[in-house]
């Protein structure tokens, strides 16, 4: 029998015993058996403190952040093999997709979130504070990568969605992963992991993934790990409570199953929108996934009023739920994940009706669709009602991890609030209503004991993401019975693997430390104007002080006419009598417009636009008459992403203070430039160059990859020059359309052209046929064609000639490619 295997250690191991058995949840076969006797958990743990941990601690959040970003459009690509092995454990399509590409969706989510961080490896928290009445002494604090791995236990519900929600993070924070998959479903985890291994794009020891239950996971930790658990709150109490967790203070994340509750308000009564979408989701809670979810539906709480009217709605709504094996289109729900769970669920449901009445479905009959009732782990959805609720403990204690839902009702909103709290901690819970009033009144007193709150209304709802599905942004966790922990969360999310410090020094060492200038550190006086620099060349703290002006009457009342901005104290001065102003006062944006006129380098240069204004505060007020100067100086550099036609570039946030005639600080403000970086990957194609390289090219130059000769290039290049100065048009642009402005942006990129490209005109072209007597003829036509495009050009600036895979290009467009295009053969043929 074939068994499922591990990634541990650098390397695919399987266990040494026979193991246990893994059913297909449909149809009741083996798939495989999991076995782990033989792996050295302790060795497993070390190898990614050191291997993995040690690369990912010292990338940049924009490099684990690309990384992310990278890992999920290459799984993204695979997706289809996945969805067939998610339906072996009873989902459907529905259900794949949440478990499949929602995790993805958390690796792109988190991947965003890089723009959020500093550029470097660790992440500077809030802002600086002053300890010194001189300024001189300060602190901040420092939040840096755990020198752990996180140990990831994770449910069986979710094998996918459960591994790369927690893993984006720890991987976001620079943090290794060692993932136990819960056995049932560990085939599909397994078959992911397989595809994040193969791809090669994360670390070596980033991730690890052990199939199967190890009890002795937790005997190894240390207090630089992290621990999450997702499942039983009985269980997760136990493994919380384990010695070494305590002994070594080892961080505990515990998201335990829990008795969410829907409320119905009392406005929402049937006939109203809020009513019909109150049952659609209740509907859908209980049967996604089959009910196995964390977030599911399990209190369905009403008014008193219309307890029937929902019994009677959603019996209709769950008639129309078809069971069966979830490959086909008709299926609206599969099965449970086993046998077992089945199992499990039936005795939670007869617990709950010592003290309900069960008043939709039946726990002994299924009917199904293209599957064996008995031998798949199908159960039907079951609706319970407890006319009590305030009596029935086991509704609020109980939870069948299942299609199982319990109706009871309510007396007015305090009591629903009351019930809402009995679940004793709850992930999420939902209010449908269109009284903003019964909204809040619930949100802000049930919030107390719920991780999340939807208000589900029919202004949101066309676009609203559900009761059931967490998002990579909002915090996933929940008080009490819910586990007392949370994950995901965006920036919080990532913040639980890194170590906050706070440290303390004078300004300059702090700005040394955290990459950011503090104020009243030492400027660094810059050599030149600093808006001559490429992104990579300016550092924090790099400075400038520029020459002096001083404020007039007319610069003041001129500015008050071009804004329109008359505001008494620009422009009335009778009228300044019991307020803060002496006399005519410069407006603040015209003090932050002249400064900038003090300190913007007028030439073209890096610096290619104004990115925006993050603060701005004047600290007393500039009379006319008054002369200032101004102190520029590099505050924090900011990688970002370029995916339009621009070239390359990053963020400079300049810290802007502008001095009075006495060295008074009067004014403060960071400014936003966005700075293109310095390209050097390509040689400039000048005529000299072009010449210099053509000379190097003889008949006997060999190429250092591909299969032409060196009168081929020369043709090949002549042909290009041809089709850029108009010449040749007579052919079709071969690039799809729905990617053609991408891959027409690439243009402005500092990357290289691959190697292995196929030339779309190369049939057309003739590539293969030699059309000159000889390699002179073929560079003397080579350099005539190149001058006809450059004579084209010229002549016609705004002109726009098609390219065969960029679509049209205008004249500097042309430029780009030519330039991309001539180092990519010369460096092929050695002569660059």
């Amino acid at each position: 029998m074939k068994k499922i295997q591990h990634y541990v250690t650098g390397q695919w191991l399987e266990g040494k015993e026979e193991g246990t058995p893994v059913y297909d949840a449909i149809t009741g076969d083996v798939i495989s058996n999991i076995a782990i006797e033989g792996l050295d958990i302790p060795e497993i743990l070390h190898y990614g403190r050191t291997k993995g941990g040690e690369v990912l601690r010292k990338m940049t959040f924009q490099e684990r952040g690309n990384m992310l970003k990278k890992l999920a459009l290459y799984l993204t690509k695979r997706k289809d093999a996945f969805y067939e092995l998610s339906y072996r454990t009873g989902a459907t399509k529905v259900d794949s997709w949440i478990d499949i590409e929602g995790g993805f969706g958390n690796l792109f989510a988190n991947a965003s979130l890089r723009k959020l961080f500093p550029n470097q490896s660790y992440h500077v928290e809030g802002d600086a504070i002053d300890l010194s009445r001189g300024g001189r002494f300060m602190a901040h604090h420092i939040m840096v990568p755990k020198k752990g791995v996180a140990v990831h236990i994770n449910a069986f519900n979710f094998p996918v969605w459960g591994m790369l929600e927690k893993c984006a993070v720890n991987w976001m924070a620079g943090v290794p992963a060692v993932v136990l998959p819960a056995p049932s479903s560990s085939y599909l985890a397994e078959a992911v992991a397989r595809e994040i291994v193969a791809s090669g794009i994360l670390p070596e020891g980033a991730l690890q993934i052990i199939n199967g239950t190890v009890r002795t996971i937790l005997d190894t930790v240390e207090s630089q790990d992290v621990v999450t658990f997702t499942g039983s709150a009985t269980t997760g109490r136990i493994l919380k409570a384990h010695p070494r967790i305590i002994q070594e203070a080892v961080p505990f994340t515990m998201e335990a199953d829990s008795l969410n509750a829907a409320i119905l308000g009392e406005d929402a009564v049937p006939g109203t929108a809020e009513f019909d979408l109150f049952v659609k989701e209740v509907r859908k809670e209980m049967t996604v996934k089959c009910g196995q979810k964390c977030t599911a539906i399990r209190r369905i709480i009403v008014p008193e009023n219309v307890v029937e009217d929902v019994q009677i709605a959603l019996g209709k709504a769950l008639d129309k739920v078809i069971i069966g094996d979830p490959r086909l289109k008709e299926v609206r729900m599969g099965s449970l994940i086993s046998k077992e769970q089945v199992d499990a669920v039936r005795d939670s449901v007869q617990d709950i009706a010592k003290e309900a009445q069960i008043v939709y479905g039946s726990l002994d009959k299924i009917e199904t669709v293209g599957a064996d009732a008995k031998k798949g782990a199908f159960m039907s959805p079951i609706l319970l009602r407890a006319d009590h609720p305030f009596e029935n403990n086991a509704i609020h204690e109980r939870e069948a991890f299942g299609p199982v839902s319990t109706i009871m009702p309510y007396k007015n909103l305090d009591e629903a609030i009351l019930l809402a709290q009995m679940g004793k901690g709850s992930l999420v819970s939902s209010i449908a209503t269109n009284d903003d009033k019964i909204a809040k009144d619930y949100v802000i007193n049930a919030a107390s004991h719920h991780g999340r709150i939807l208000v589900l209304n029919r202004e949101s709802a066309k676009e609203s993401t559900g009761h059931g599905s967490p998002l990579p942004a909002l915090v996933h966790g929940g008080p009490g019975r819910a586990g007392g922990g949370e994950e995901m969360g965006g920036m919080r999310g990532i913040k639980h693997y890194l170590q906050r410090t706070a440290i303390q020094g004078s300004p300059t060492t702090l700005t040394e430390i955290t990459g950011i200038y503090q104020p009243n550190s030492k400027y660094k006086e810059a050599e030149q104007h600093p808006f001559k620099y490429h992104w990579e060349d300016i550092q924090p703290g790099m400075s400038l002080k520029t020459h002096k002006r001083t404020f007039t009457d007319t610069d003041i009342i001129n500015f008050a006419n071009l804004t329109w901005d008359h505001f008494y104290a620009h422009t009335d001065i009778t009228s300044l009598d019991g307020s803060i102003f002496e006399k005519r006062t410069a407006h603040g944006y015209f003090i932050i417009a002249a400064a900038a006129g003090l300190f913007v380098y007028p030439n073209k240069g890096p610096v290619s636009a104004n990115y925006g204004l993050e603060e701005c505060r004047f600290l007393r007020p500039l009379y006319h008459n008054d002369t200032v100067y101004v102190r520029l100086t590099c505050k924090q550099k900011v990688d970002r992403d370029v995916a339009s036609a621009e070239h390359p570039s990053g963020i400079v946030k300049w810290f802007v203070e502008v001095f009075d005639a006495e060295d008074e600080l009067v004014a403060i403000a960071t400014i936003l430039t966005m700075v293109q970086k310095n390209q050097t990957t390509f040689v400039e194609m000048t005529e000299s160059k072009v010449s210099e390289c053509l000379n190097k090219l003889t008949l006997n130059t060999k190429p250092g990859w591909g299969t032409l000769t060196p009168q081929h290039l020369l043709e090949h290049l002549e042909y290009t020059y041809r089709i850029a100065s108009g010449e040749i048009q007579d052919f079709e642009v071969a690039t799809p359309e729905k990617i053609l402005e991408k891959v027409h942006n690439t243009l402005y990129n500092y990357n290289k052209m691959p190697r292995d490209y196929d030339f779309p005109l190369r049939e057309k072209s003739e590539m293969h046929k030699l059309k000159h007597d000889n390699i002179e003829t073929a560079k003397a036509r080579f350099l005539e064609a190149r001058e006809n495009y450059l004579a084209f050009f010229k002549e016609n600036p705004e002109a726009k000639i098609k390219n065969a895979v960029f679509g049209e290009m205008n004249k500097y467009e042309w430029y780009l490619m030519e330039r991309k295009h001539l180092n990519h053969h010369f460096e092929q043929f050695g002569l660059l």
